[in-house]
Order: C-alpha cells, then sequence, then structure tokens
C-alpha cells in the first residue's frame, strides 16, 4: 500500500510512512521547542528532513505542528496548518495522528479541529480522524 488510498471518499493517510513521494509532505506532532527526539517527529527529523528546534511550520519534506502546549494552542495550530495547505495546492499533506501519541489527546477531541483541513483535495488524514469527523 502507498502512503495514501481513497475508502468511501475520504482521503486517508498510511498509518505507517516509510518514504514519501514527490510533493508529499509528512505531517507530524511536534513541541514548539522543535525537539524532535521521539515518535513521529523522530521519523520526521531522521528520514523527511525536519529541522531540530523548528516546532511549526515546513520544514523539509515535513509540517510540524504543535500539541504540546495546550487544546487552545493545538486549535490555532491546525488553523494555521490548514491556510497552509489551502495556499500549497501543489503539495500533499499526509497528516499522522498528530496529538494522540505524547501529547495524549483521544482522536476524538483531535479530529474535529481537522474539520477544515479535511475538506481539502490536498490533506490526508488517518482513518481514526476521518472516524471522528
Amino acid at each position: 500500500m502507498g502512503n495514501t488510498m481513497i475508502v468511501g471518499g475520504r482521503r486517508v493517510a498510511s498509518d505507517r510512512i516509510e518514504e514519501l513521494g514527490e510533493r508529499e509532505i509528512f505531517v507530524f506532532g511536534s513541541n514548539k521547542q522543535g525537539m524532535h527526539g521521539g515518535g513521529a517527529a523522530w521519523v520526521a527529523h531522521k528520514k523527511f528532513g525536519a529541522e531540530w528546534g523548528v516546532g511549526e511550520g515546513l520544514t523539509g519534506r515535513t509540517y510540524a505542528l504543535p500539541t504540546m502546549e495546550g487544546a487552545a494552542s493545538m486549535k490555532k495550530a491546525v488553523e494555521q496548518f490548514t491556510d497552509c495547505a489551502r495556499r500549497h495546492p501543489e503539495l500533499t499533506f499526509l497528516v499522522t495522528a498528530v496529538g494522540c501519541g505524547i501529547a495524549g489527546y483521544t482522536p476524538q477531541e483531535v479530529a474535529p479541529l481537522f474539520r477544515a483541513a479535511a475538506g481539502l483535495e490536498n490533506v490526508y488524514l488517518p482513518e481514526m480522524f476521518w472516524k471522528e469527523l
């Protein structure tokens, strides 16, 4: 299986991304300090060029989305991500289960934050988020 698939009209990102295709961006949960030491953040840093010390935005073939600073901060970060995806229709954004690992949120808490992003053709969400939307 590749990094993306269409299931019932939903754009689903794989839960296991080992490499990126042309113009694909790995979207991962980060912290504002950009300390990419574990989980998807470590993968983003080691494999896809996420810059150490950059906790939000596009770097390398990644988009860092801070999830460790509280729900209100994460909501704002998802809004900024959605604006970025809207401004870059030439890129395909593969969203991992941001916030649902080390940050400790549930898919029920995080998925609604991606409602606007879910409407963008270039954004692929994890199946667990689609189940909540």
